[in-house]
């Protein structure tokens, strides 16, 4: 028996987290579903959750702030990987 539940969740977060869902055949609920059985399973989160260190905490701020960053192409990346 399923039950009705009613979140908020951030729509931006939403709409494209379903998009990757879509793609492993999923829908939010069954991707809701396969995360709460993990918990249940595991009786915890199922992955690390972690307080980044200092230096990546600077590295996102600095991302944050437009800093240090270089535009680069999808071919640029290819190349160098």
């Amino acid at each position: 028996m399923r039950q009705t539940t009613s979140m908020k969740l951030d729509p931006t977060v939403k709409q494209e987290a379903q998009k990757i869902f879509n793609e492993l055949g999923l829908s939010l609920g069954e991707a809701v579903n396969l995360f709460l059985n993990q918990v249940r399973l595991r009786k915890g989160i199922p992955f690390d959750i972690e307080i980044p260190n200092e230096e990546t905490q600077q590295v996102f701020r600095e991302i944050l702030a437009g800093k240090n960053i270089e535009d680069f192409s999808i071919e640029e990346l290819k190349r160098h990987g």
